[in-house]
């Protein structure tokens, strides 16, 4: 790095990740193919609504869509009903993937500018750094090139020469010690060029992963919205009513353990405001990624809320249920998270008396349901 070539390429390799990142983490830039369209800054884990909690496996989207006579039976509708569970639930994990990718990348562009910042810093350093020497060596060659012996018996005054010597010997541990720290900004500067380019790899990585999983919730969720448009008014209808008694049933299964009996927690103070601020979002749509004001996820909503109460979680369901601590679901008050399914695809905000707030799915508002009305996988706490 002691060359001039040497120090314009790290000059400009900084300017470089500046300029890169600048343009990747500007408002409204897809990480996706051409032609799809930004969903907007967020994560989340996705989310389902109405699932039957007989089970605590997560439904499989099939390849194939049950077909719909004229008028559809309750049968009919039942299948239609767990295709849609599907396809929503395979959205919702591809949500969180998403999510995950963007929260890596907001950290990875704050490193990356770091590093730039380092780089710059540490170039014009170098520079000062070679000035100074360049400096040192003209004038040492100004006054060296005569052995000290010979300067000695030259000298009209002894003590004036060795004065002089000290000096000199004094200017040469400065110049060894500019010498090194050169050395090490040099170093320096090439460690941080090798964290740059790796972080900037890791970077790239996540933009094929988001814009993968962008991909995949699009046509999940435009098959479910496909095969939603098949049904009249009246089979929506009835649809809707399927799917809210299997969830009346599931929640009645719940209650018949007896465990609201044993939930009897209060609510603490941070939990308290959670739960204010999610229930003022009640009837904002849902949207994959999105994390407010006007529309949320599952995990954004309960981010947003636990945000709201001055603790900061993690951004995906999978996230919080890996990362937040644990407790038993007999001891769960208000402001907890429930985490459901068996791959933490979706997250709710337990409000009391067995009831939670959450963001469902597409289609769906932000609401009220049964704390039993979806398999649950566990219970966190964010200010444990």
């Amino acid at each position: 790095m002691g060359t001039g070539t040497g120090k314009r390429g790290l000059l400009a390799a900084a300017l470089a990740v500046v300029c890169a990142v600048t343009v990747l983490g500007a408002p409204g830039v897809a990480f996706a193919s051409p032609g799809t369209p930004d969903p907007g800054s967020g994560s989340s884990s996705g989310s389902r609504s109405g699932s039957n909690a007989s089970t605590s496996t997560s439904p499989t989207a099939g390849s194939s869509t049950p077909p719909l006579p004229s008028t559809a039976s309750d049968k009919d509708l039942e299948a239609v009903h767990i295709k849609l569970e599907a396809l929503y639930h395979d959205a919702a994990v591809a949500t969180d993937d998403y999510n995950a990718a963007e929260e890596a990348a907001k950290k990875q562009s704050a490193k990356i500018v770091e590093l730039a910042k380092k780089i710059v810093a540490g170039q014009a350093k170098l520079d000062d750094l070679k000035d100074r020497a360049g400096a040192a060596a003209r004038a040492q060659y100004r006054t060296g090139g005569l052995p000290d012996g010979v300067k000695l018996m030259l000298s009209d005054d002894p003590t004036e020469f060795l004065d002089g010597a000290g000096r000199v010997l004094q200017g040469q541990r400065a110049t060894k010690d500019m010498i090194g720290e050169l050395t090490r900004t040099q170093q320096d500067l090439e460690q941080y060029s090798k964290d740059a380019s790796a972080q900037w790899q890791k970077l790239e990585a996540g933009r094929r992963t988001k814009a993968a999983a962008q991909k995949k919730i699009e046509q999940q969720i435009a098959a479910a919205e496909k095969l939603e448009s098949r049904l009249a008014k009246k089979e929506k209808e009835r649809l809707e009513q399927l799917e809210q008694q299997d969830a009346q049933r599931a929640q009645t299964a719940w209650l018949d353990t007896g465990i609201l009996a044993e939930i009897n927690s209060a609510a603490s103070a941070q939990g308290r405001k959670a739960v204010q601020f999610a229930t003022a979002q009640m009837g904002k749509a849902y949207e994959w990624g999105a994390e407010g004001p006007d529309t949320f996820d599952c995990s954004g909503l309960t981010s947003e809320a636990w945000k709201s109460a001055g603790q900061a979680i993690p951004r995906t369901s999978q996230e919080q249920w890996k990362q937040l601590p644990h407790v038993a679901v007999e001891d769960m008050r208000p402001g907890d998270l429930i985490i459901y399914f068996d791959d933490a695809s979706h997250v709710a905000l337990y409000v009391g008396d067995g009831t939670i707030i959450h963001a469902p799915r597409p289609g769906r508002t932000v609401t009220l349901a049964g704390a039993g009305s979806m398999p649950i996988l566990g219970v966190v706490r964010p200010d444990a």
